[in-house]
């Protein structure tokens, strides 16, 4: 009896200890435990596994033939910048064996955070550790169980297989959240189990379609063998060349050549740069122009540094041409060519013109960031004629700019404008640089203040901002007058043969697109754009940006767009007759103070004498489109036009989908693709931009207040434009006019379903990725040079 009691009363002490052991188990966290029962079945995490890339094995799939071109058409979709979900890139073996960190890039933050650039910030997973970094792949034994169990990556993978989509048009929101703000849920291994339970919906692809047997075949047999790479693919030699001769024009030891290569540096340090004399442009080979530690000849050792005019912190440093072996994305990709043509140019400009150089300009903040201190020693029309000669690459570089979700400054744009540009020649180059020297304590912008900004700081930038205006009203009254007035032959004509000197803008919302050329039915608002106005947009909105900054930062930069926004159409507007001026600004600027509309035509900015170009009309700002039309003349890019269009039948509904604006048109998504598929079974890609309208942007909250909707128009273009489709659309081409017709009498959600249930191609469709393939297959071969890999961050759930 005795001895049973003992018995029972040891099970009540071994339970109670039991539940006392959960229960501090459930607050102080379960990891601790579920490390240890990883450890026990696959041996110890070793963080530096992947330091040094595995090999090939033989049989198994290799990743540059087998694994890369897969990620490309499935993963990288939604994995290639920096607001990809858990900061997961999948452009390249790095971004794989980096890991996934549940930090969010794009946050309103106190203080700045330590940047995470890929190739940039650190090299390798064990350096990546160190920031927070966790791996998906196995870093236990390498054993077939363990580099699939163990793996994140073979898990979520797997779960999808297991948890197909639902077969239903529209995913449960209450499952399935695709907003860019939601919380970022991102699985460590030692979790993945719980996840696994609690998220059953939620494999990747995620929202998508899973992978077919042979896709998951490839992956599974990938990541068993350890996730082997092979050898990086070699450069050709001809390129090597290349990559010599430029890194020595970069290299060179004069102040003066030093003194080039920074600016040259500060406005390339973006840009996909490639060789097009001496490969086809279906060799895909792209290069970064950086800083590094080590001279030509080593293997390049990059400077991190915030911006591009920080201090190297390094004497000497050495420019270098660093290869780009990541996928190419869309919303990062803006190529720029170097051959000899432009080497000659440079020469011209800036090397064998008669300037000198007695001293290179300090790396403070309140110098490198105000480029006409930094670079007075350099011609201004040399700088100048630099910047025009792919002035569409610059004003990407600030469209798409240095981040992957640019709401801080595309809130402040219209959806859709064209950008015109003084003529350098009509620009007296001592009087601008003089005059810009004399101005540079009021251009001075908010990075100067770098990462860390207060909130009202903008305060201070706009009292300077106030202060040049009048400085510039001052000067141009001197230079223009009654014997000497604004004409069109002050706008940049292409000088020849360069079709940049007219530009198209179009916003997706938090994205942006430039293209060449006048593209669409004449906008709403234009911009005429100066050196000085160029520049200034380029290191507030690129070089002195830093999407990792404090939201004081941000919000500086946010505001300080506004007056450069208002300053380039003020210069437009000088072009119009004077008595249209105050009309032309009441209209674009309904509802806003007249102390906005006074940084355009008013007392911040009084420049008031009479235009010098002719007018025959009374709508003077339509009848300025046409004059800057003919006076650009062959300059004016027709790659868009509808007139190319050769089907004409496609042609003519094409057209008559190009008019269809209004209340329905704001039911639309903001960027979609519309397939056409002839009767000869070719297929045709069209993009349909819809351009939401607003009584004004210029405020910074309240846009829904703003909201236009029966002012909403839509730009039909051939080809693609835009990184972040929202919509497919698939339509036979005898279907075309019936598509036209229900999209033009479109006015409610219901109508929308109704259009999407007859063409749409919804993210649950089953030949969701036989139509993405083929349509990344159209716009890689038709555009070998600006084609990238799309993304589907943003692809709608309706």
């Amino acid at each position: 009896m005795n001895h049973t009691l003992k018995q029972l009363y040891s099970r009540h002490r071994n339970r109670k200890a039991a539940t006392l052991l959960l229960l501090l188990a459930v607050l102080i966290g379960c990891t601790p435990l579920l490390v240890h029962q990883l450890d026990e079945r696959f041996g110890v995490s070793d963080v530096a596994r992947y330091n040094n890339p595995p090999p090939l094995q033989k049989g198994t799939p290799e990743y540059w033939h087998d694994v890369r071109p897969l990620l490309e058409q499935r993963c990288t979709v939604c994995h290639g910048c920096y607001d990809a979900p858990c900061q997961q890139n999948l452009t390249s073996w790095d971004g794989i064996a980096r890991g996934s960190n549940a930090e969010q890039v794009y946050t309103n933050r106190l203080a700045p955070a330590e940047p995470s650039r890929l190739f940039v910030d650190a090299q390798t997973p064990e350096e990546w550790r160190e920031r927070g970094f966790h791996p998906v792949l196995n870093e236990r034994e390498d054993s077939r169980e363990a580099n699939l169990q163990g793996s994140v990556m073979y898990r979520i993978l797997d779960l999808k297989r297991k948890n197909p989509l639902p077969e239903k048009n529209v995913l449960n929101p209450d499952i399935f959240t695709f907003s860019l703000s939601r919380e970022q849920t991102c699985p460590t291994i030692e979790k993945m189990d719980a996840f696994e339970k609690e998220h059953a919906e939620w494999g990747m692809p995620y929202g998508l379609p899973a992978l077919s047997d042979k896709e998951f075949s490839t992956m599974e047999e990938w990541l068993a063998a350890g996730s082997p790479v092979g050898k990086t693919p070699a450069l050709p030699a001809n390129i090597q060349q290349q990559i010599t001769v430029w890194e020595d024009f970069f290299n060179g030891t004069s102040l003066k050549q030093k003194l080039v290569s920074r600016y040259i540096y500060e406005h390339l340090y973006l840009s996909h740069i490639y060789f097009d004399e001496v490969l086809p442009a279906s060799n895909r080979y792209f290069f970064h122009l950086v800083r590094s530690s080590t001279p030509p000849g080593e293997p390049v050792d990059e400077i991190a540094t915030r911006r591009p005019y920080d201090d190297p912190g390094s004497e000497p440093f050495w420019y270098r041409i660093r290869f780009d072996s990541g996928s190419v994305v869309e919303k990062t990709h803006m190529p720029y060519a170097l051959n000899s043509a432009r080497m000659a140019k440079w020469q011209k400009w800036f090397v064998d013109a008669n300037y000198t150089v007695d001293s290179l300009p300090s790396y403070a903040p309140a110098v490198a960031g105000n480029p006409f201190l930094a670079f007075y020693a350099l011609p201004i029309d040399s700088r100048y004629r630099f910047l025009l000669d792919d002035a569409q690459f610059i004003i990407d570089t600030f469209i798409k700019g240095p981040v992957c979700r640019g709401q801080v400054a595309l809130s402040v744009i219209q959806d859709n404008f064209w950008v015109f540009f003084v003529d350098p020649d009509k620009m007296p180059a001592k009087l601008t640089n003089n005059f810009l020297m004399r101005e540079s304590k009021n251009l001075r912008l908010p990075s100067e203040d770098e990462s860390d900004a207060g909130v009202l700081d903008w305060l201070k930038y706009s009292r300077l901002q106030k202060d040049y205006l009048k400085a510039k009203s001052t000067q141009l009254g001197k230079t223009f007058d009654a014997s000497n007035r604004l004409t069109l032959d002050l706008v940049w004509n292409g000088s020849g043969n360069n079709d940049n000197a007219a530009l198209t803008i179009f916003r997706h919302s938090d994205s942006a697109s430039v293209v060449k050329g006048l593209v669409g039915p004449p906008p709403k608002t234009a911009w005429l754009i100066s050196y000085a106005l160029l520049e200034r947009i380029y290191y507030l909105l690129v070089a002195g940006f830093d999407v990792y900054g404090s939201v004081g930062h941000q919000l500086n930069t946010r505001l300080y767009m506004d007056f450069l926004r208002m300053e380039g159409e003020a210069n437009f507007i000088a072009l119009l007759p004077l008595k249209s001026r105050k009309p032309t600004v009441d209209s674009w600027y309904r509802g806003a103070s007249n102390n906005v509309k006074d940084y355009i035509f008013g007392d911040h900015f009084d420049y008031s004498a009479e235009s010098g170009v002719v007018y025959h009309t009374n709508q003077p700002q339509q009848e300025l489109y046409k004059l800057l039309a003919a006076h650009i003349g062959n300059n004016v890019s027709q790659r868009f036009s509808l007139q190319k269009i050769k089907d004409k039948k496609i042609q003519q509904q094409i057209m008559r989908l190009q008019k269809v604006h209004g209340i329905g048109i704001g039911i639309f998504p903001e960027n979609s693709v519309l397939r056409v598929d002839d009767d000869a079974g070719k297929s045709h890609y069209f993009t349909l931009i819809h351009n939401d309208s607003y009584s004004n942007i210029s405020q910074l909250l309240d846009n829904a207040e703003r909201r236009r909707p029966a002012e909403d128009t839509l730009t039909v273009v051939p080809g693609i434009v835009g990184a972040y489709p929202n919509a497919f659309f698939r339509v036979p081409a005898g279907s075309l006019a019936g598509f036209v017709d229900q999209l033009a009498n479109m006015q409610t959600e219901t109508d929308y379903t109704v259009l999407l249930d007859r063409f749409g191609v919804r993210r649950t469709s089953p030949d969701f990725w036989a139509f993405s393939d083929a349509l990344q297959r159209d716009y890689i071969r038709n555009e070998p040079v600006e084609g990238g890999v799309l993304d589907y961050n943003r692809f709608e759930n309706r």
